[in-house]
């Protein structure tokens, strides 16, 4: 009789609360990221707040979740994260990110000079969005050693509807938390309450996070691993020549790319995506709200459903494709289209969708062209130049905002500039992701992960 060792990656139910555990960090993350995106048109008028950030402030201050990151920190910790394993350096970036929120939440609840509270909360958006994406690679990391030869485009396409849920609860109820008084005043009390909020997120998420720890932890134990990165053969161990493989593999480059180019054209879009909605289409406030806020729900239900797809039918690069060229297609209308709410709301479709299907091929086709072992490495190298564009384009777009010598609708129009050139570039990274999967079938980037 075969000795067969019994798992807890054997146990369906053990792989669902296993996701069920890295999925609620993330939830947490992504609402404190947008907790001011459906509010954002406020700081176009610093003198109604306590807080007194105009949109260059908010713009400089949502380009700080980036600066640790580019500034070499992923690609550092993305090496410990492969070299000392998920359990301690995951625990650690978790950590960061509950401490990061802390602070931000702080700075923004005492009252202080608006240039103290926005370096405070510049500090905390740092420490908040280093330890966010790191904890992004380990989440994206254990999904990959959990469900691995399974359904593994499926849960990360649930993993990051769920996330992207957080965004959405975020947008949506923002402008009910966030309420002017009887003066048309913001006060602190006011402008502080999404980011209480987000703070208790996050803190669940942590207690979930140990959960899963001590569940990976398990999983190891009973596969006779003594250490988390395990008993590996010489050749399986990680080793620092392996980043330089990495970096000269051209299919992660272009994965890399048209992360950067793709998401600058949604996530960073969404942080001003009312202050220009608003006089674009000459929608009121609430209304413009709800819509952006939309987006995020779009991911919630397509983006399993997609990822479920590509697992079956493959065709990953083609999806790649397809969802770009929406995405373009939705910032042309918001730039160009007739000033309706019609229009409004098919741009905010076509971004839903767009946002839905390119994650759910993109992600789950790493592991296909980079060793296990080298998967916390490589994702942290595509956060970081994701970083660099999530770094620019908000401190780019908020001074075209914030700039008082054009009409309001200039600006938008302007802004949108931005987003329709990356639009066009992130077309052209995935058509060339295309042209390579062709000239190299052995990496079945384009075939089903779910084997017959």
């Amino acid at each position: 009789m075969s000795n067969v060792v019994k798992t807890l990656k054997d146990s369906k139910i053990a792989c669902w609360i296993a996701l069920a555990c890295l999925v609620v960090p993330m939830f947490g993350s992504y609402y404190f990221d947008d907790m001011f995106s459906t509010v954002s048109q406020i700081f176009q008028e610093p003198g109604n707040l306590e807080l007194g950030w105009d949109s260059a402030n908010f713009g400089l201050y949502a380009g700080g979740y980036s600066f640790l990151c580019v500034f070499g920190g992923l690609i550092i910790c993305g090496i410990l994260l492969d070299k000392y394993g998920v359990r301690i350096v995951g625990s650690i970036f978790v950590g960061l990110m509950l401490l990061g929120s802390a602070i931000v939440t702080v700075a923004i609840s005492t009252k202080m000079a608006p240039a103290t509270s926005l370096s405070i909360a510049y500090i905390g958006c740092m420490i908040f969005g280093l330890g966010s994406e790191i904890a992004g690679v380990a989440v994206t990391r254990s999904i990959a050693k959990w469900f691995k030869g399974k359904s593994m485009a499926f849960a990360m396409g649930l993993q990051l509807s769920i996330a992207r849920l957080g965004t959405g609860l975020a947008m949506l109820i923002a402008p009910y938390l966030v309420v002017a008084n009887a003066e048309g005043y913001y006060p602190l009390s006011a402008t502080n309450r999404p980011a209480l909020v987000g703070l208790s997120l996050i803190f669940i998420g942590t207690i979930l996070w140990a959960i899963f720890i001590a569940m990976d932890a398990k999983y190891d134990r009973q596969l006779g691993v003594v250490s988390q990165r395990g008993e590996q053969k010489e050749e399986d161990k990680f080793k620092f020549s392996d980043i330089i493989a990495v970096i000269k593999n051209p299919r992660f480059i272009m994965i890399a790319l048209l992360c950067v180019f793709f998401y600058c054209c949604v996530i960073s879009f969404k942080k001003f995506g009312t202050t220009i909605m608003i006089p674009r289409f000459g929608m009121d406030a609430e209304a413009a709200a709800t819509m952006v806020a939309s987006i995020a729900f779009f991911p919630v239900i397509f983006t399993p459903l997609f990822g479920a797809l590509v697992d079956k039918v493959g065709k990953a690069t083609s999806w790649m494709i397809l969802g770009s060229v929406i995405v373009f297609l939705a910032h042309i209308i918001i730039g160009f289209a007739p000033a309706s709410d019609a229009w409004g709301y098919l741009s905010i479709c076509f971004l839903g969708i767009g946002y839905s299907l390119v994650p759910s091929a993109m992600w789950p086709s790493v592991p296909k062209i980079i060793p296990e072992k080298n998967l916390g490495t490589a994702y942290s190298m595509i956060y970081f130049i994701q970083n660099l564009g999530m770094l620019t384009v908000p401190i780019f777009a908020g001074r075209i905002l914030g700039n008082e010598e054009l009409d309001k609708v200039v600006r938008s129009v302007h802004a949108e500039y931005i987003f329709i050139g990356l639009g066009v570039v992130a077309i052209s990274v995935s058509l060339l992701l295309k042209i390579s999967a062709k000239k190299n079938p052995q990496l079945a980037l384009d075939e089903p992960n779910l084997k017959k």
